[in-house]
């Protein structure tokens, strides 16, 4: 029995094989997010780039689409309608241009979109009490950088499930006011381990060894997560900070489109803006 394979097969395997490689990737549920860099005036981290690198590689790697962007003219509820989440890749400072923007973004928060926040995200728009709560507090000051041990504080969020034990990492401990009481907290700071002279003064010891350093929650119709961490442009090549923030994505991204007929905000609130107790450093 003559057993060599067919030519006319090996031609059409051949040419299905080929078709099959230049195939375009499927994407993942057709999830997307936007990159957002803007700063203000003010202090402007070097890690940016670094940070956009990790981002876009981790966003290749699990085929979610993306746009990357510091201009503030994109935030308009047409645009905003196609993606999954906002991640504010150290932002600091003013994040919007007018309050138009800043209305956009309150209403595609409540129309059920996500946030992401990296490292000076908290010093995103000092001056709005809204943005503080949905990101879970305002920047007020930093440890010196330093090596400290974080406490896994919830192993069962896909933002820290990977960790084997608490974390040995070297930052600084970012200081916030104005915590909103409904964050999940998700690592701490071990103060214990932290050498800072005004800890004393703040945080004191009003959460007794632990400070929060990463959380999740629902807000205002939103899903937000947010980690203090990252200040360094060494930090976006480390596993552990890249699986950290993946996690964070991933679940905040897993959840229905953005609808904005829920959301309810047609201006933008007073400021009423407070005063912090210490005066903001960066």
């Amino acid at each position: 029995m003559n057993r060599a394979f067919p030519l006319y097969a090996l031609l059409l395997f051949c040419l299905s094989a080929l078709i099959f490689s230049c195939s375009p990737t499927v994407k993942q549920d057709g999830k997307k997010v936007l990159i957002y860099t803007k700063n203000g005036k003010g202090f402007i981290h070097d890690n940016i780039q670094a940070s956009v690198d990790m981002l876009t590689a981790l966003c290749n790697d699990n085929e979610i689409e993306y746009d990357i962007s510091e201009d503030p003219s994109l935030f308009t509820e047409d645009n905003l309608a196609q993606y999954d989440a906002l991640i504010f890749s150290n932002t600091n400072n003013e994040a919007f241009d007018n309050n138009e923007q800043r209305l956009a973004f309150k209403r595609y928060i409540q129309a059920g979109g996500g946030f992401v926040g990296i490292h000076s995200a908290c010093g995103s728009e000092r001056q709005w009490p809204w943005f503080w709560k949905m990101l879970g507090g305002t920047f007020v000051r930093h440890c010196p950088y330093q090596k400290f041990d974080v406490i896994i504080t919830d192993p069962n969020h896909p933002s820290t499930e990977f960790f084997a034990g608490d974390w040995k990492w070297e930052d600084e401990g970012y200081y916030l006011h104005h915590l909103n009481p409904d964050v999940h907290v998700l690592l701490s700071h071990d103060m214990t381990t932290i050498e800072d002279k005004g800890k004393d003064d703040y945080p004191g010891t009003i959460f007794g060894d632990l400070y929060p350093g990463a959380w999740c929650h629902e807000f205002d119709g939103g899903k937000e997560w947010y980690t203090s961490y990252g200040h360094s442009i060494k930090h976006y090549s480390d596993s552990n900070f890249r699986q950290h923030v993946l996690g964070g994505i991933l679940w905040t991204i897993d959840k229905p489109a953005v609808d904005f007929s829920k959301a309810s905000a047609t201006e933008l609130e007073t400021n009423n803006l407070l005063i912090p107790i210490i005066k903001p450093k960066a």
